[in-house]
């Protein structure tokens, strides 16, 4: 099993675990501390982020930017690649083709949809994310192209 969903079992247990996996993920990663995502769910083919609405992440429209969706797109594909690829893969992201649906006004939750991914074989792998406001429409959208190698 992969050393981050290890973790992320570990302390999903509680609500300090949880903020302690956000911290260390952002720690690691540290761009995406602008954004402070919470994990809401971590494992193979799935994994799901929540952001708040705040002004840090918004734009002269009063929504949230753009780029800030980008992020949460970068950050939840690629947690559920890292959690899906066998054990000694190594993997980068290549490419990313968004679209942006509806102004996103609330928190928003992304959704990294890979479940009918075939991580067992080395070659550029698609992963879908879907952005939801708080009245779950479809924000943003974005497919993630990933280089996953088998070493």
């Amino acid at each position: 099993m992969r050393k981050n969903l290890k973790i992320y079992n570990r302390l999903s247990r509680s609500p300090l675990g949880r903020w302690l996996f956000d911290w260390g993920v952002c720690f690691m990663a540290p761009y995406f501390k602008s954004i402070k995502p919470r994990f809401l769910e971590l494992k193979p083919g799935r994994a799901v982020i929540t952001i708040k609405k705040r002004r840090a992440v918004t734009n002269h429209l009063k929504t949230v930017h753009a780029i800030a969706m980008c992020n949460m797109a970068e950050l939840v594909g690629g947690m559920v690649t890292d959690v899906s690829v066998p054990d000694k893969a190594r993997w980068i992201p290549t490419g990313m083709t968004v679209k942006y649906l509806k102004k996103a006004k609330t928190d928003l939750t992304a959704v990294a949809n890979a479940e009918s991914v075939d991580w067992s074989t080395a070659g550029e792998k698609l992963v879908n994310v879907d952005v939801t406001d708080t009245d779950n429409n479809v924000v943003f959208n974005a497919v993630i192209t990933f280089n996953v190698r088998h070493d």
